[in-house]
């Protein structure tokens, strides 16, 4: 549909106003929050996700798609809330004990939003405690930790140890700069993604 696909070219341009008009304007047509969600929001945000990954746009362009994605996410969610659409899953996302780094996570967080993800922001400094609780009441499908610091990333280990003991299903998946596949792999974690867009493909593969 053309007016699914202005919406997502629009989107990627983080042309707020415009996405958000076009956005009613689809719904006022009759076509379902889902199919615009989908074909519209979640479409242009993976777009901006790839080139991000290919170092073709930037974090700012990815912060002003996400404000155009969420500025239209408020006219859907009450229709995707009524018509009862199921998020994709549901991560629990945060800076892990003594690291106060937050701009990973929050790209990492923007992109599962625009994957069309539940995403439970639980900040910086989280402790291993806080995780496993958060990840338990939200029943978590995933759980993603972030560190910057070669010093905090070793607390991702006592994380996948205590969520494992808490018998807590959720994957987990690390990420940050100092952080490599085979840190990953010693502290048992599920997986290791090196940017925020590559997160989501991970996170993908897990849920199916």
């Amino acid at each position: 549909m053309e007016i699914l696909n202005q919406i997502s070219e629009l989107l990627q341009k983080g042309k707020m106003k415009d996405v958000t008009e076009l956005t009613q304007k689809s719904l006022s047509e009759g076509i379902a929050a889902s199919k615009i969600l989908d074909d519209a929001l979640v479409k242009g945000m993976s777009i901006i996700g790839e080139k991000f990954k290919k170092n073709e746009v930037y974090v700012p362009e990815v912060l002003i798609a996400a404000r155009a994605m969420n500025a239209a996410l408020k006219i859907l969610e009450p229709e995707l809330l009524k018509n009862n659409v199921k998020a994709k899953g549901i991560i629990v996302i945060g800076t892990v004990k003594g690291d106060l780094h937050d701009i990973g996570k929050n790209l990492v967080a923007i992109m599962f939003k625009g994957a069309g993800f539940t995403v439970v922001d639980c900040g910086v400094d989280v402790s291993a405690e806080k995780f496993v609780e958060e990840a338990k009441k939200s029943n978590a499908d995933l759980i993603g930790l972030s560190a910057l610091l070669t010093t905090t990333m070793v607390n991702m280990k006592e994380i996948v140890t205590k969520a494992h003991a808490a018998g807590v299903t959720a994957k987990i998946l690390i990420g940050g700069a100092p952080v490599t596949d085979n840190f990953a792999r010693e502290i048992k974690a599920d997986g290791y993604a090196p940017d925020a867009a590559s997160a989501v493909d991970i996170a993908k593969t897990f849920l199916n």
